[in-house]
């Protein structure tokens, strides 16, 4: 669902400090996304593999893309989270995100409601990083502490 807004819309969302890192793997690509809640890794970890795409610095927040995501367990619901972020992308007219907010963050039901903002991908604005083809199972992790939450997830490139 989008929801075509205007810069002046969004002025007042701050953009989180970056909380990733990309990781060697032999063949693709692996995201390692921290923060002191599982919720903010998780946000972390969409907005890393958006800006593997491309500089996200480049991207404008003039519209809002709202996703729902479920799983079966946790690595299931981050799987589905992402995959669904990522077709925004891959569905037309192609979509990059620049912030993520999830809004409701339910563990005892696995499901996740969030917005991304960001806009319409062009190519005359937006330098084309890396195409990513899709999120995988491989060697995914979460792990959930009190203060720390880590995120590992190879992206398929």
């Amino acid at each position: 669902m989008a929801n075509n807004c205007t810069n002046q819309d969004f002025m007042d969302l701050e953009l989180p400090v970056i909380k990733y890192e990309y990781l060697d793997h032999p063949a693709d690509v692996q995201i390692h996304s921290w923060g002191t809640t599982l919720q903010e890794s998780f946000e972390q970890a969409a907005m890393a593999m958006f800006a593997y795409m491309t500089n996200i610095d480049t991207v404008d927040m003039v519209e809002r893309q709202e996703i729902k995501a479920s799983g079966d367990d946790l690595l299931g619901l981050l799987y589905h989270f992402l995959d669904e972020f990522l077709f925004l992308f891959c569905a037309e007219p192609f979509f990059i995100v620049r912030k993520v907010k999830i809004l409701e963050f339910d563990l005892e039901n696995l499901t996740i409601h969030a917005e991304g903002y960001g806009e319409e991908f062009d190519l005359d604005k937006h330098p084309q990083g890396t195409e990513v083809k899709a999120i995988t199972y491989s060697n995914m992790q979460i792990h959930d502490k009190v203060e720390d939450n880590d995120i590992f997830v190879i992206i398929d490139i």
